[in-house]
C-alpha cells in the first residue's frame, strides 16, 4: 500500500468511502472538482491509500494562519479508512502525511471534530496524542444562503 495525493480519477472510490461515513448521494463530478480545487490550493491537500488501486481511505487536510496570534494551524476536514480494513494501520499514515503537510507548513497545532456517535475513531486520536475538547468549547455552524 502507498498513500498517495488524491486524484480526479479517485473520485468516485473517495465518494464510497464517504458514504462510509455516513455522507451519502455524492455526485463524481463535484467530487473531481473538489479534488481539483485541493489540488490547486497550498494550503490543501488530500491523499489517499492505495493497494494496487483500490482506495482503502482518505485524508483531507487544510492550513491557515492564526488571526489571534502568532502561527498557523491545520485542520483536517476529512479522514475515512474503508470499514473492511479499519484497525491495520492505515488511519496512522493517513495521520501522519497530514500531520506532517502542517508541520512543513510551520503549523503550531492541528485540530479536527468527530461525531459523538464514532466512539472507535475518537480513542484512536487519543492514542495518537489528541486532546479531547469536549466540555472545554463548543462547535458552531450556520448553512450560508446565497441570495
Amino acid at each position: 500500500m502507498i498513500v498517495r495525493t488524491a486524484e480526479p480519477a479517485d473520485a468516485a472510490a473517495i465518494n464510497v468511502l464517504f458514504e462510509q461515513l455516513g455522507y451519502p448521494d455524492q455526485d463524481t463530478g463535484s467530487t473531481v472538482a473538489r479534488i481539483r480545487s485541493w489540488q490547486a490550493d497550498p494550503s490543501s491537500t488530500a491523499a489517499v491509500a492505495d493497494a494496487g488501486g483500490n482506495l482503502l481511505g482518505v485524508v483531507a487536510v487544510h492550513v491557515g494562519p492564526y488571526f489571534e496570534r502568532p502561527g498557523s494551524w491545520a485542520r483536517i476536514v476529512a479522514l475515512v479508512v474503508s470499514e473492511e480494513v479499519r484497525g491495520q494501520g492505515i488511519g496512522g499514515r493517513l495521520l501522519t502525511v497530514a500531520e506532517g503537510f502542517a508541520v512543513e507548513r510551520g503549523c503550531v497545532r492541528i485540530e479536527l471534530s468527530s461525531a459523538d456517535r464514532r466512539t472507535e475513531a475518537h480513542a484512536f486520536y487519543v492514542s495518537r496524542g489528541y486532546i479531547v475538547q469536549t466540555g472545554r468549547s463548543s462547535w458552531f455552524r450556520r448553512e450560508v444562503v446565497r441570495r
